[in-house]
């Protein structure tokens, strides 16, 4: 975006009319950090939100028609609508499957309203094991940073032990940054 050096640790903002990821310098961040601002590109946030008492009443998720139990959501504001994405051995695969559900969820979970547009993303892992679904409010670019790591750990039909295992540490460090609702 400008001259200036980054290196390993830096920051992100989204192109919003491209839907994509850029690397910035901590200058280039600031300009485009105002929340409110109708701006092209729009800062990435460093925020982490934990939703313990996430409600997913029964059947919720399978109305939902994703067809994994792991997925990420975030609004768009261009198109105004939710757009969800899960995890697989190609990246980030966007569910062409219809997701009014998810207005549901949003109504019985009122503090994910919270969440920015373009920049932060719901996501929800729902184990298969019957215990509670995890949901975080985290930086967009975490998702696709998870979905990256997946893609170099994917074997088989599920992605196997060693992209559990990536899930598992990706959620723990989630958790170690998030702060409850």
């Amino acid at each position: 975006m400008c001259a200036a050096g980054i290196g390993d640790e830096h920051q992100h903002v989204v192109d919003v009319q491209v839907r994509s990821l850029m690397c910035v310098c901590r200058p280039c961040c600031l300009l485009f950090a105002p929340v409110d601002a109708d701006l092209r590109y729009k800062a990435v946030p460093d925020r982490y939100l934990e939703f313990p008492d996430f409600d997913l009443g029964p059947g919720r998720w399978e109305s939902l028609e994703i067809p994994v139990g792991l997925a990420f959501f975030f609004r768009n504001s261009l198109l105004d609508k939710y757009i969800v994405l899960y995890p697989g051995p190609a990246g980030a695969t966007e569910s062409e499957l219809p997701i009014d559900s998810f207005e549901t969820v949003l109504e019985e979970n009122p503090g994910l309203a919270q969440m920015r547009a373009d920049v932060e993303a719901l996501i929800v892992s729902v184990p298969t094991s019957g215990q509670s679904p995890r949901c975080f409010v985290v930086p967009i670019d975490a998702c696709y940073e998870l979905v990256g790591r997946l893609r170099t750990v994917w074997r088989g039909f599920d992605g196997g032990q060693d992209a559990a295992r990536a899930v598992d540490e990706f959620f723990g460090r989630v958790e170690a940054r998030s702060r409850s609702a």
